[in-house]
């Protein structure tokens, strides 16, 4: 038998018991459906050393949830919102008729994204995480939205006025505006990149500035940003190889780099979540823009599946406060078999302690984000 210690906020006055209460050996103190009338109850009780068992905490989880009516659909479902986006930006940035009005138009979509982000950041990050069922011909505008979505979380944690927020979020929508098609066919490519591409590739910042400028854009910050957003402060960038670089510049490269690294192409892997932050970490030398980044994302995202103490696989739905130690929502049972409906535990308890990634099984692909968020899968249009 394991138990876990009482928590005095899980005892009701004047309520019975969910579980029965035992002391450290697991000794029965109080049955099931016991009632404590008074804090002195409660109080000596607790001085006692109060536990409950574990198997009879999740029998009395499963059997709430249970109990409780079917989840009514949020409206607007997020995950639909959010699975127009792409879609959306295309159009934006392709469609010649909207070319005259364009920056209007595109500070429009813009404040869209962020509508999205303030609604729940948390899944905002997911769909950055499980790209799944991504499609290879969208990488380009998801990677684009994507990147903004970081850019948003880093820059209000830095503290940056609403309005330079904004603007940078522009810049990662358009800062690779001339090879949005061209990085979709490379996402599905099986084969390294050929000649033509890397040239289309190294002359992307600068053409991506032309065409803003064609646009209307004057905004010097933007334009900035997106014309240096591949260089390097040591000199190694491109196209320039310049070192003096522009703050918004900075800290969009920062997201590009690590947004990419976590998304998967056909000629390789993403590269897992915990990787990608050491990585920046150390490439950054924990300054603010790295240190920004990781505490907004986590160390283990929404997204992320993991593996629990309790043998539960289950996936992160919710940061907390401990980057380390988010509300994961499992998946299956304490042997690995998947469960039709999924329980949400904090893992800042040992019970339920993240213990390592749990790899990336088909059964995730199939899974329904809305069931991990309790929300019903409906159609948006």
């Amino acid at each position: 038998m394991k138990v876990l210690r009482l928590p005095r906020s899980k005892v009701k006055l004047g309520e019975p018991l969910p579980w029965g209460v035992r002391d450290e050996t697991g000794l029965l103190l109080l049955s099931k459906g016991h009632i404590l009338t008074t804090e002195h109850q409660l109080e000596l009780l607790l001085s006692r050393g109060a536990f409950v068992d574990v198997e009879e905490i999740r029998a009395s989880a499963r059997d709430e949830q249970a109990a409780q009516p079917p989840t009514v659909a949020i409206a607007p479902n997020l995950f639909g919102e959010w699975e127009q986006t792409p879609q959306a930006l295309r159009t934006l940035l392709t469609d010649a008729d909207v070319h005259e009005n364009f920056v209007p138009r595109l500070d429009l979509f813009a404040a869209q994204v962020l509508t999205l982000v303030d609604s729940s950041a948390d899944i905002a990050i997911y769909r950055t995480v499980r790209q799944d069922n991504a499609q290879s011909f969208y990488y380009g505008y998801s990677h684009a939205l994507h990147t903004g979505v970081l850019c948003v979380l880093m820059a209000r944690h830095l503290h940056w006025p609403p309005a330079r927020v904004q603007t940078l979020l522009k810049a990662a929508l358009t800062m690779n505006l001339s090879i949005l098609e061209l990085q979709g066919q490379m996402a599905a490519q099986d084969v390294p990149m050929r000649e033509r591409q890397h040239t289309e590739i190294h002359n992307h910042p600068e053409d991506a500035v032309a065409m803003l400028e064609k646009w209307g854009v004057n905004d010097s910050d933007w334009l900035q940003a997106v014309a240096q957003h591949h260089e390097h402060p040591d000199g190694t960038g491109y196209p320039q190889g310049c070192t003096d670089m522009g703050e918004m510049a900075l800290a969009l490269r920062v997201c590009d780099v690590f947004m990419a690294k976590i998304s998967p192409r056909v000629l390789r892997p993403a590269v897992a979540p915990q990787e990608a932050v050491r990585q920046l970490y150390r490439e950054d030398h924990g300054g603010p823009l790295s240190t920004a980044i990781i505490k907004e994302f986590g160390i283990y995202p929404p997204g992320d599946f993991v593996k629990l103490a309790s043998g539960e696989l289950g996936v992160v739905v919710q940061r907390t406060d401990n980057a380390r130690a988010p509300i994961v929502a499992s998946i299956t049972d304490t042997s690995g078999h998947p469960v039709a409906r999924t329980l949400k535990h904090d893992t800042s308890q040992a019970e339920f302690a993240i213990v390592g990634a749990a790899g990336h099984p088909a059964m995730l692909a199939r899974l329904p984000p809305e069931r991990l968020y309790g929300f019903a899968k409906v159609q948006t249009g």
